[in-house]
């Protein structure tokens, strides 16, 4: 590839991003059957040739934006199984890392969380592979927990549902700039879900463990009207 095509394909990536962020806002406010091609295209101020070109189908702009998604919290995953630390210390890393994403993207999210169904084919099957594939590293999580005695017994796949649904929940009431910050979330959750796991026998097993940093909140879609945090 030349000099030429490399920027020019730079480019065009970052024009195609572009594109797929103000559709996921868009889709957030108006949800995705009721959003048309139209409406799409006016919103990026383009025409519906360009919208093809950079995106093709509406389904795939769909697929774009779980892609997304998908992407930012499995490459997080990864972030945290090269950290080597226990268990309970990956775990609250992992929970750091998808409420990041979470307030990272909050419009992409919402269209995660409530569009999925409207995917097919093989485009829903690559999805939930993808989803399974985070479901489990969640999983693996707690019972490597358990086979190293830092977690009592528990049904990791159960235990993971509501490990997940803790976390996802925050997109529909988390804010920037209110009282609790994607960093403080994260320990507080970290401390509530492993201290209820914990096996008592293991000592210190129960301490909280450090999330590291995590980036600032960004404001959820602003058409949902939940309280503030």
């Amino acid at each position: 590839m030349t000099e030429v095509q490399v920027r020019r394909s730079a480019k065009w990536e970052l024009r195609r991003q572009a594109i797929i962020d103000t559709s996921a806002h868009v889709f957030a406010q108006r949800g995705f059957h009721a959003t048309s091609t139209a409406e799409l295209c006016q919103a990026n101020e383009i025409g519906k040739g360009a919208l093809y070109y950079y995106i093709g189908s509406k389904e795939q702009l769909l697929v774009a934006i779980h892609d997304r998604v998908m992407d930012e919290v499995l490459l997080s995953a990864d972030r945290v199984a090269s950290t080597g630390g226990t268990p309970p210390e990956r775990l609250a890393l992992l929970g750091a890392g998808l409420l990041d994403v979470i307030h990272s993207f909050p419009d992409h999210v919402w269209v995660f969380l409530h569009e999925f169904p409207a995917l097919t084919g093989a485009n829903a099957e690559v999805f939930r592979r993808r989803r399974r594939e985070y479901e489990q590293r969640v999983e693996q999580l707690f019972e490597e927990g358990q086979r190293s005695g830092h977690f009592r017994a528990i049904d990791p796949p159960m235990a993971a549902k509501a490990w997940l649904g803790m976390h996802n929940y925050t997109y529909l009431w988390m804010r920037a700039g209110g009282r609790v910050g994607v960093q403080d979330l994260a320990a507080q959750y970290a401390d509530i879900f492993v201290r209820g796991i914990s096996n008592p026998l293991v000592g210190g097993a129960a301490a909280t463990p450090s999330t590291g940093a995590a980036a600032p909140a960004q404001p959820g879609p602003k058409k949902r009207g939940y309280g503030a945090a």
